[in-house]
């Protein structure tokens, strides 16, 4: 199925239609190469559909950003790492590839189809899977406000929060030493986008509309799809069953749930390699930044592999570090030395172990000086168990939008 769609000049969808049809690829291009292509050095494939194709294209996505702009979604663009593999199956190297126009391209233009698919089954009365994100829970909110008001940025209070106060919050965090702990936790904040016959809308998109339409199909909710706008609109065989459409709540149920396992094993997996290939340098150092506080320790990534590992509270110093969750910091009682999420530190491997995929670091770094305001938390808040010496599992808390 292709979808044809019509934007004004103001970015605003004017009308689409669905189509069945045969595709043929004409180039076969990567992102880079139309990318380079656009950006003045086209090669023997993209220099004959440049005029004719790669422009009209990108002057078609410029028309769309300005519809993207007034909606203003959650603008979370957190950066992705690739392991690249030997021929042996070892991890060579990870790479954190460049975010292209290109690739923001298409994920505009996917949007947009989505949104026709839920408009057109809609429209048609079609029962259907969305693709829905509920708005964060005040709970959440309320921990993202008091952590905020740690580095003097507010949040409006109330349950009416939309996308573009998050991107606000971003904006005043643009370029400061806190910019990566501040999205970090704006991401925790946010709910998770599940699969559901009933429509609540995308919070993060900020899209009261929007189902899965991929073409060619890569998910079993856009084959949900293709099914019911083939029946909906006449468009021959494979339309969607009354049986399936009687048991759409349990399909959306277990497609999200498989989708949460599947993340689950590439984590694992990238995981399992990282921890292969850290394990012959027990005892080297690295430079790494925290990425997660809990009562027993501190989670640090290493930004150079994405591998994240775990300090347990023991070896942070000989100090009591007292966990204040506000701050999302270990304080030291005596010193009033601690870490908070974000801070850059320097770390030794103590230990990898390849079949969990976990590592555990030492503290090699001294902690800074936590602001007065915490301090003073940490000894009028003081609880028993506040300085707890266990140690969990080795994954930090994440999000997933």
């Amino acid at each position: 199925l292709a979808v044809r769609m019509v934007f004004s000049h103001e970015g605003r969808k004017a009308s689409h239609t669905f189509h069945r049809i045969m595709m043929k690829s004409a180039a076969k291009l990567s992102y880079q190469q139309a990318q380079t292509a656009i950006d003045g050095a086209p090669d023997d494939r993209t220099g004959p559909i440049l005029e004719t194709i790669l422009k009209p294209l990108w002057a078609a996505y410029r028309i769309m950003t300005v519809g993207r702009n007034r909606r203003q979604p959650l603008e979370l663009d957190m950066p992705e790492r690739r392991i690249l593999l030997k021929e042996d199956g070892t991890v060579d190297r990870v790479v954190v590839p460049p975010r292209l126009d290109a690739h923001k391209l298409i994920e505009e233009m996917m949007i947009q189809a989505n949104v026709a698919a839920a408009e057109t089954l809609e429209m048609k009365k079609q029962a259907l899977i969305y693709r829905v994100l509920d708005a964060a829970s005040l709970a959440k909110q309320e921990v993202l406000r008091e952590f905020l008001q740690t580095l003097d940025i507010s949040l409006v209070k109330g349950g009416n929060m939309r996308s573009n106060h998050f991107n606000g919050i971003l904006a005043k965090a643009k370029d400061k030493p806190f910019e990566q702990m501040v999205s970090e936790m704006v991401l925790r904040s946010q709910s998770q986008a599940i699969y559901s016959p009933e429509n609540i809308g995308h919070f993060g998109l900020n899209l009261l509309k929007y189902a899965h339409f991929t073409s060619p199909i890569r998910r079993y909710a856009d084959l949900i799809v293709h099914r019911a706008l083939v029946g909906s609109l006449g468009l021959g065989e494979g339309g969607i069953t009354p049986d399936e459409e009687a048991v759409l709540d349990d399909i959306a149920a277990e497609i999200s749930t498989f989708e949460r396992r599947a993340m689950a094993a590439e984590r694992d997996t990238v995981d399992r390699l990282i921890a292969h290939h850290l394990a012959e340098r027990i005892g080297e150092e690295f430079d790494g930044r925290v990425s997660g506080v809990t009562k027993a320790g501190l989670f640090v990534t290493l930004p150079e592999y994405g591998a994240d590992g775990f300090v347990p509270i023991s070896m942070l110093g000989r100090d009591y570090y007292i966990y204040d969750e506000a701050h999302q910091a270990l304080s030291g009682e005596k010193t009033g030395l601690g870490y908070r999420l974000g801070d850059e530190v320097r770390v030794k491997l103590a230990e990898a172990v390849p079949l969990a995929g976990s590592l555990r670091f030492d503290m090699v770094s001294e902690g800074r000086k936590m602001p007065t305001a915490v301090r003073s938390f940490h000894k009028s808040g003081r609880r028993k168990g506040s300085g707890s010496r266990h140690q969990p599992g080795t994954r930090p808390p994440r999000g997933k939008r």
